[in-house]
């Protein structure tokens, strides 16, 4: 059974409990859908203790984003947690994690975080690994589960615990799709129909790109740089960017450029701002 607690008082005694045990958590703000599941799932098969957290973090939504529009289901979330075998849901309140008020201390980024989703939400990942860290410091994992589909986070939270000397190990988990392609997304839920067709073309413009991985970044580009523009001028569909950019440190990649890479995108839909991407091995035919 899965029990839900709301204060780290509460949340002791199941820390207590597995003391020797392997200690895992997964952290999220609600509206749990299939990609969560993931998280779970894999969390519960690689540790003793499972805790989710579920905490709409006001500290990473900018001014005229949708923190009070953001979805609350927690009895839904709850049924979820159950189905993967979470032992415990920790949803404290926001007094709990800023019991100070407003955090004056607070952790910044640095530069690879004001790139990409950094430069488009100014503020958004210091409020992300402010609250990642004291998450870590409320639950006290061995091992913290993150979705790729939220590569840059990803990136972000590994290279805070790295620089911080954090005793934490960092896993990533493959993003989720539905059978169109359409990446599983706790926003998805805001999409109309019609704006559910224009959102595919996220998913198809990094397919196209991938599909040219062994011709160079450039051919990457290209091929996914038509496929958004097509649906720009058919649906009305607002793209913030395309990148193709290094996984350790989210800048470009240059047209010489071979190995590991990203492509991410992120792109408005009617009201509803999405964001995904694919990991590529970039190479050129004669590297093969």
């Amino acid at each position: 059974m899965t029990a839900l607690v709301h204060t780290r008082a509460e949340l002791q005694p199941f820390l207590d409990g597995f003391a020797n045990g392997k200690r895992g958590v997964v952290m999220t703000m609600g509206a749990l859908h299939d990609g969560h599941l993931e998280l779970l799932k894999q969390a519960r098969h690689d540790c003793d203790l499972v805790v989710a957290t579920i905490f709409v973090n006001p500290l990473q939504f900018g001014p005229n984003e949708d923190f009070d529009r953001y979805p609350r289901t927690l009895d839904d979330d709850l049924k979820l947690c159950a189905e993967a075998g979470v032992d415990v849901v920790y949803a404290p309140a926001v007094e709990e994690v800023y019991p100070g008020g407003q955090p004056i201390v607070k952790v910044t980024p640095g530069p690879m975080g004001e790139v990409l989703e950094g430069e488009f939400r100014p503020g958004f990942f210091t409020g992300v690994l402010t609250v990642v860290n004291k998450l870590l410091n409320l639950t006290g994992p061995d091992m913290a589960f993150f979705g790729q589909k939220d590569a840059q986070q990803l990136a972000l939270v590994r290279r805070m615990v790295l620089d911080l000397n954090m005793p934490v190990e960092i896993v990533g988990v493959p993003t989720v799709r539905d059978e169109d392609g359409l990446a599983k997304s706790s926003r998805n839920r805001y999409l109309s129909p019609e704006e559910r067709t224009t959102a595919l073309a996220l998913s198809r413009a990094l397919f196209a790109g991938q599909e040219k991985a062994t011709d160079g970044a450039d051919a990457v580009r290209e091929a996914a740089n038509a496929v958004l523009e097509q649906a720009s001028a058919a649906s009305g569909l607002s793209v913030d960017y395309l990148a193709l950019v290094d996984p350790r440190d989210f800048s470009e990649v240059p047209s010489t450029f071979t190995g590991q890479a990203v492509l991410a995108v992120a792109a408005r839909v009617g009201t509803t701002r999405l964001i995904d991407n694919l990991p590529l091995t970039l190479s050129t035919h004669g590297d093969r």
